[in-house]
Order: structure tokens, then C-alpha cells, then sequence
């Protein structure tokens, strides 16, 4: 035998070898899509104006920080609207040195003075950033989250090239409310001072302020499952927040009930002491998610750690412990899509997808053999293998097979045979043109390879743009389609090439091949 044939069958023992212990066992090896295991799909939108909110009232209160070292004289800062407020009523000899602050500290924001006030508006590609940023964050946020409830395989991709949507599919959840709940859970924490309340309706709670909410305050709703219900008035900015935390668990109080322990990270256990240092007698609200959980008077300084109370089962402090580690999510989630696939019906779509590829598989077998005769055998052994590689790189990148994955399996074996089909007729011509076989072979490979390599590459360009535009399922299908491609080139033109040229190396008789 030849010395260049002997590396080829190295070669070709090698990759089959390497793809059988990467694919073996199949059921550990190759990860099953949403619909073939069972889950959740949920399409969720980025509410990305929450984020703006959130970046003008942190704004406020480092203004109001900065004013009040330089000891400047105003009214209030008041917030117009997302992403514009205005300090109001500021001493006039006083203009020189605020526009010194905000040229220095406040360089993401445009402002105007009229009057007596000076009116800040964040500026269009800062919003544009923080838009952006927001979704990347949440993207993050809701990984950790799920990571923390170690669910297998989960799927959390952005929809589109600068959208505001994600796709989460999460296989083998069996308990969707509770993942539901997480996931959709902001954990915006925020420490506010309380000015009046409970009250059991609004209009009581305004009396004094003639039916009419003040600019630095906001009414918010005590959880009536953590507090007695009512209504409060709290200042409008937040002093710490859900960011300042370092780290959060499970914990039980002196009365020995669930709650959840907290630990603010030096930044923010300094501000937290400074805070409570100035408030001590004051009541303090912890709200999350815009409902207040617990209202304590401060009695002491505190530093850098406390305990959330609240009338929570083990489970509901555990889970608020897991959100408030993963970080809060930087805007509102909305659902828009939910999907829920029991996994008897997963089992349903594998037997089936395993029916069809099998079916798909020995009736291109059987007409390749009955059409091609002895050369319709090779195009079966290259089928054979694409088959084999296919499942082994599938295991080796990790991907995950869907249904519409079992499809480009079967597209990929028709895809194969045609390879061999354009080869095999080529040498058909070239014999009728009185050639003997050998050469025949060697033409009919090298002028078939061409019109394949055209036909493939473009399908695999296609799948790229379906695997980087698509969601779950589509990239399922462009996955398979891509590895099965790439392998059949490698069958239909190297191995069957190399099953021909192993056959005429032992026979003298070239005469023997029929096609």
C-alpha cells in the first residue's frame, strides 16, 4: 500500500475514533434543546427608561452632596421627567460656583440656567448608553440568577443587535412559578427615609401637604405580606441601594423567623453610617421593588451590615437572598412571551426526530445502493461517518440539539448523498467518453469538487446568518447544519476519494468497479 494512502486512513481512523469517545454515551454526551427535554421559553423586554430613572435620581443626590459642601444656597432639585431635573431658587452669586460643579462632576449632562434656576437634561448619547447598557446588564443579572439555581444547560441570549428583548429557555425547570418569580423579580433595594404613614388611602396621607405629592418625596405601598399594607411618604431619592450591597443570605432573627442578612460593600457602609449618624430617631423604610418591607426607627449608627425582616417562608428568604446576590436587575422585565413544554412531550418529539432520521437514513442508504451498486456502498460508509462525526462535534462544542436540529441532521445526510451523486455522475461521464476508470475517478472528483464547495459554502454562510440572528430552536437547526456540512465535505470528497483509491491499490483489475 501506497505510503500517502496509510496517513489517510490514520487520518480518517483518527477522526472517527476521536468522534466516537467524544459522542459515547450519547445520552450524557449530547445536550437536549427545550423542546426535545422540557422547560420554559420565555421572550422578556427590557423596560430601558427605568435605567435613565435610576442614573437621574443617583445624579440628584451626588448634586445635592456636591452643593452642600460648597454651601450653596437653593430651594430644592426637583425631577421633571426621566432624565431632567432642575435645581430651583439658587442664590445668584452662587451661579459661578455651581457651574464649576457641574462642568467637573456632572459632564454627562447639558444645562441651561433661567433665572433663578438651572435645569440639567442627560445627553442623547449618554441615554443611548445606558439604554444599552441596561439590557447587557439584565442579560448578565438574569444569568447569575438562574446560575444560582443550578438548572442545566439554560439558554439566555439577547434577541437582535441592539434590541431591548431577551430569549430565556431553561430545559427541565419543575417548578416554573418559582423560576418565574426570580427571574422577574427587578431586587431594586433601596433604604428611604419615611416622612408620614401608614395611612389606609392617599388622600389621608396628603392632607398636609395640600392633596399634592412634594417634589423630593413619593407615595409607595407597604407589601401587605411582609407589612400591615397602608400607604407611605417617602423621600424620593435613595441614599443606598441594591448596588451597595456586598453580599446577602439566608438568615433567621432573634425570634428565630426566616429573614435575610445583608453586608453593604466600604462604599457604601460609609454612606450608610453617615446616613444613619444624621437620621438617628427618624423612621427608615426598606423597599424592594417599590414596596416597602419592613419601617424601623434608626436607633444607632449603623455601619456596613443588617437584617431584612419580614414574614417570609425559608424558601421566599433564600430566593430574595439569591436575587439580591446576583444584583438587581438595572430596569423593569416584561414578559411577552411564555411557553411552557412538559417534558412527556419532549419524549414524544425525540422518538419521533429519531424515527424520521432513521427513516431518512436507510432509504438514501437503500437507493444509493440500489442506483450506484458497488460505488452506492462507499457513498454509505461516507454517510455512515458524516453520521459519526456529526454526533461527535455536536459533543465537543457542546451544543444543544433541538427539533429543528433533528431536521438539519436530515437535510445534512441529503446534502451528503447529493456530494456523492454530483461525483459519482461526473465519472459517469467521464467513462463514456472512454476513459478508463482510474482516471475517470481522478477527473470526476476534482471537477465535482468545485460545484460542491460552491453549494455548501454558500449553505453554511446561510446557517451562520441563522445561527447569529435566530433564537433557540433556529440556532439549533443552523448548529447541526453547519458541523454536518462541514463533515460531509470531508466524507463525500476525502473518504470516498480515499475508499476508491484503497480498492484499485489491491485490485489490478479496474474493471471489477461498477457503476
Amino acid at each position: 500500500m501506497k505510503k500517502n494512502l496509510r496517513w489517510k486512513i490514520a487520518l480518517v481512523f483518527g477522526v472517527i475514533a476521536l468522534s466516537l469517545y467524544l459522542s459515547y454515551p450519547p445520552k450524557e454526551k449530547i445536550k437536549l434543546g427545550l423542546d426535545l427535554k422540557g422547560g420554559m421559553h420565555l421572550v422578556l423586554q427590557v423596560v430601558t427608561e427605568d435605567a435613565i430613572n435610576i442614573e437621574t435620581d443617583q445624579e440628584i443626590l451626588r448634586l445635592q452632596e456636591q452643593l452642600k459642601k460648597k454651601n450653596i444656597v437653593y430651594k430644592t432639585i426637583s425631577k421633571e421627567k426621566i432624565g431632567r431635573f432642575t435645581i430651583q431658587e439658587f442664590d445668584r452669586e452662587s451661579e459661578g460656583k455651581i457651574k464649576e460643579i457641574l462642568d467637573d462632576y456632572f459632564k454627562e449632562w447639558n444645562y441651561s440656567v433661567s433665572g433663578h434656576n438651572i435645569t440639567l437634561n442627560i445627553k442623547a448619547n449618554v441615554a443611548t448608553y445606558l439604554r444599552d447598557q441596561s439590557v447587557k446588564q439584565a442579560l448578565e443579572t438574569l444569568r447569575n440568577r438562574v446560575d444560582e439555581l443550578g438548572l442545566a444547560e439554560p439558554t439566555i441570549q439577547r434577541q437582535g443587535i441592539g434590541g431591548d428583548r431577551i430569549i430565556v429557555e431553561l430545559p427541565g425547570v419543575d417548578n416554573p412559578e418559582r423560576v418565574k418569580n426570580i427571574i422577574k423579580t427587578t431586587a431594586l433595594l433601596e433604604w428611604r427615609l419615611v416622612i408620614a404613614g401608614p395611612v389606609p388611602d392617599e388622600e389621608t396621607l396628603l392632607k398636609d401637604y395640600g392633596g399634592k405629592v412634594p417634589d423630593n418625596m413619593e407615595v409607595l405601598r407597604g407589601d401587605p405580606k411582609r407589612t400591615q399594607g397602608g400607604y407611605y411618604l417617602v423621600e424620593r431619592v435613595a441614599p443606598i441601594v441594591g448596588k451597595d450591597l456586598r453580599n446577602a443570605r439566608r438568615s433567621v432573627d432573634e425570634w428565630n423567623n426566616p429573614s435575610v442578612a445583608f453586608t453593604l460593600n466600604p462604599d457604601g457602609g460609609k454612606r450608610f453610617y453617615k446616613f444613619t449618624s444624621e437620621n438617628i430617631g427618624k423612621p427608615l423604610s426598606i423597599v424592594l421593588d417599590r414596596k416597602i418591607q419592613e419601617v424601623a426607627t434608626i436607633q444607632d449608627r449603623i455601619s456596613d451590615s443588617g437584617i431584612i425582616h419580614g414574614r417570609f417562608t425559608a424558601e421566599e428568604a433564600e430566593d430574595l437572598a439569591l436575587v439580591l446576590r446576583a444584583g438587581p436587575l438595572p430596569a423593569t422585565i416584561k414578559y411577552l412571551e411564555e411557553r411552557t413544554i412538559g417534558p412527556s412531550l419532549g419524549a414524544d418529539s425525540i422518538r419521533k426526530g429519531l424515527q424520521a432520521t432513521a427513516i431518512a437514513l436507510i432509504l438514501v442508504m437503500i437507493f444509493m445502493v440500489f442506483y450506484y451498486r458497488l460505488s452506492g456502498i462507499n457513498a454509505v460508509i461516507a454517510l455512515i461517518l458524516n453520521f459519526i462525526i456529526l454526533m461527535g462535534a455536536l459533543s465537543y462544542f457542546k451544543a444543544t440539539l433541538t427539533l429543528p436540529g433533528i431536521a438539519g441532521i436530515i437535510l445534512t445526510i441529503g446534502m451528503a448523498v447529493d456530494a456523492n451523486v454530483l461525483v459519482f455522475e461526473r465519472i459517469k461521464e467521464e467513462l463514456s467518453s472512454g476513459k478508463n476508470v482510474t482516471s475517470s475517478i481522478s477527473a470526476g472528483f476534482t471537477r465535482a469538487l468545485r460545484t460542491i464547495l460552491d453549494a455548501n459554502v454558500t449553505t453554511i454562510i446561510a446557517a451562520i446568518f441563522l445561527f447569529q440572528f435566530g433564537t433557540g430552536p433556529i440556532r439549533g437547526f443552523s448548529v447541526t447544519l453547519i458541523i454536518g456540512i462541514s463533515a460531509s465535505m470531508f466524507t463525500a470528497i476525502f473518504v470516498s476519494r480515499l475508499i476508491f483509491d484503497i480498492i484499485f491499490s489491491r485490485r489490478k483489475q479496474a474493471k471489477e468497479l461498477s457503476i
